[in-house]
C-alpha cells in the first residue's frame, strides 16, 4: 500500500515577520558576520533546519530585513520631497521621517549603520550604495535650497550641515526602544528645536 505523503505546510506571512523580527534583533546586537543560522534559530525557539525551511540563508534574511525598512523609509522620504515644502518645511518633515523609521525598524537601523559599508561590496546589497546617493542627494539639496532662500545661514558648510544632521538622528537607532516615554514625532519636535535653531540666520 503506497506512503501517504504529508501535506507540506506554507509558512504563514505572520511567521516568517516575526522570523525576520527575531533575526533582526540578533544581528543589530551581534553583527552580521557573528551571527550564525543556529543562533537566529535559538532565539526563535527551533532547530536550525526548520529555519532554512524559511529562508535559505542568512544573507536572505538581513538582505530582506534591508531592504524593507528602506522601502518604507524612501515611500516616506519621497512623499516628503513630493509635496512642494519650503526648505526648512522639509527639513521638519525629513527628521519626523527618519524618528518614525526608527520607532519601526530600530534593529534594521542599527544593522543598516554597522553593516552596509561591508555589505554594500556584494552585488547582492548594491542597493544600499543607491540608497545612500539617494539620501544624501535629497538632504544636499534641501539644505542647499534653504541657504539660497536665505532660510539657513549662508556661512553653512552644506556638507558637514548634513553628516551632523544625519549621524545626530539615526545614532538615536541606539538608545531608543518603542513604547517609551516620548513618541517618536516628540523626539523630532525636540531635535529640531535644538538644531533649527543652529543653522537659521542670525538676527
Amino acid at each position: 500500500m503506497p506512503t501517504k505523503k504529508k501535506p507540506q505546510v506554507t509558512p504563514t506571512p505572520e511567521r516568517r515577520r516575526e522570523l525576520l523580527a527575531t533575526a533582526a534583533e540578533v544581528f543589530a546586537a551581534q553583527g552580521y558576520n557573528a551571527t550564525t543560522v543556529r543562533r537566529i534559530a535559538d532565539e526563535a525557539g527551533m532547530l536550525a533546519g526548520s529555519l532554512y525551511y524559511h529562508f535559505d540563508s542568512k544573507e536572505s534574511m538581513v538582505d530582506e530585513i534591508l531592504s524593507t525598512f528602506l522601502d518604507e523609509l524612501w515611500q516616506g522620504y519621497d512623499e516628503v520631497l513630493a509635496a512642494g515644502l519650503g526648505p526648512r518645511e522639509t527639513v521638519e518633515a525629513l527628521v519626523t521621517e527618519s524618528f518614525r523609521e526608527i520607532d519601526r525598524h530600530r534593529p534594521a537601523v542599527a544593522i543598516y549603520q554597522k553593516e552596509s559599508r561591508h555589505l554594500a561590496t556584494q552585488p547582492r546589497f548594491a542597493y544600499l550604495a543607491d540608497s545612500q546617493t539617494r539620501f544624501e542627494k535629497a538632504w544636499l539639496g534641501t539644505l542647499e535650497r534653504g541657504v539660497a532662500d536665505g532660510v539657513f545661514r549662508d556661512d553653512l558648510d552644506i556638507r558637514l550641515t548634513y553628516r551632523f544632521v544625519r549621524d545626530t538622528v539615526w545614532v538615536a537607532a541606539s538608545w531608543y526602544r518603542p513604547g517609551g516615554q516620548h513618541s517618536p514625532e516628540e523626539i523630532a519636535r525636540q531635535y529640531l528645536s535644538m538644531v533649527l535653531d543652529g543653522i537659521a540666520p542670525r538676527t
